[in-house]
């Protein structure tokens, strides 16, 4: 009885996480711009239309730009704080990934407004340099999530053995430790740039004149002509989104030892 309360329940939550979801999908697909059952037909012409859009293939632009190097300089900070944190004994460590860690607990447009406020007191322009700075905030906490558990996950005897075999730090990094994380660094690239590219409030106040793809969709909603071009575009970035998700968390698990049965 409990087992089926406990399924039950589990479905539940799912259909109430991700049906709303799949109207999305559903609706890019009909054939009128109101949004009501029953749907007047099938259609991919809003799709068609996509493609013609110059000033949001200018936003996705930007937004595979920001993207991309805050993945990079993510995946990197991450790298080192998490080399830092698995190997060596610092004082304050933990202070130190919990303060890391704020941004995550802060509200989106109370660290947009922050932000803000500090670039203009500092002189420094709204751009999409700017927004890369603010997504380093939210991004950073999650590369280092993955790549501390990618480090804490092989074993640190190859690295001892490499270093006896006469290789310094260096290239036992390069041609031991590398190898074994690359999964985890993988798996940062790809949550990161998601995070990134999803992100909307802290690039709503800091891109200024170059939206990126989440700052224009937002403005397209005044329109109710341009709704079903909306929804196509966000039935693509939920598609490509999952998919990256899924291939992330494969990435992330490749390598790591299952336990035996019966070990």
């Amino acid at each position: 009885m409990r087992k089926h309360a406990l399924l039950l329940y589990a479905l539940a939550y799912l259909a109430f996480l991700y049906v709303p979801v799949l109207v999305l999908p559903i609706f890019s697909f009909n054939d009128s711009q109101f949004i009501a059952f029953p749907l007047a037909g099938f259609t991919t012409r809003w799709y068609a239309r996509l493609g013609a859009d110059t000033a949001m293939l200018h936003a996705l632009g930007n937004s595979l730009k920001v993207g991309m190097a805050t993945a990079l300089l993510s995946t990197l900070l991450g790298l080192l704080a998490a080399r830092a944190v698995t190997r060596y004994r610092l004082r304050g460590t933990h202070a130190a990934l919990g303060f890391i860690s704020l941004p995550l607990f802060i509200p989106d447009i109370v660290l947009g407004i922050s932000l803000l406020l500090m670039l203009g007191a500092i002189g420094l322009p709204l751009s999409l340099g700017a927004v890369v700075l603010g997504h380093l905030l939210v991004c950073v906490p999650f590369a280092i999530t993955v790549l501390v558990a990618r480090f804490e996950g092989f074993d640190r005897d190859l690295e001892e053995a490499s270093a006896d075999l006469g290789e310094d730090g260096w290239m036992t990094f390069w041609r031991v430790t590398f190898p074994l994380i690359l999964p985890g660094i993988l798996a940062s690239l790809l949550l990161t740039f998601i995070t990134s590219f999803d992100e909307f409030l802290v690039a709503y106040f800091l891109s200024g004149t170059e939206p990126t793809l989440p700052v224009y969709i937002w403005g397209q909603l005044r329109f109710p002509e341009r709704l079903p071009m909306v929804l196509a575009l966000g039935a693509i970035i939920l598609a490509v989104s999952v998919a990256l998700v899924a291939l992330a968390e494969y990435v992330r698990n490749a390598g790591v030892k299952k336990p035996m049965v019966g070990a």
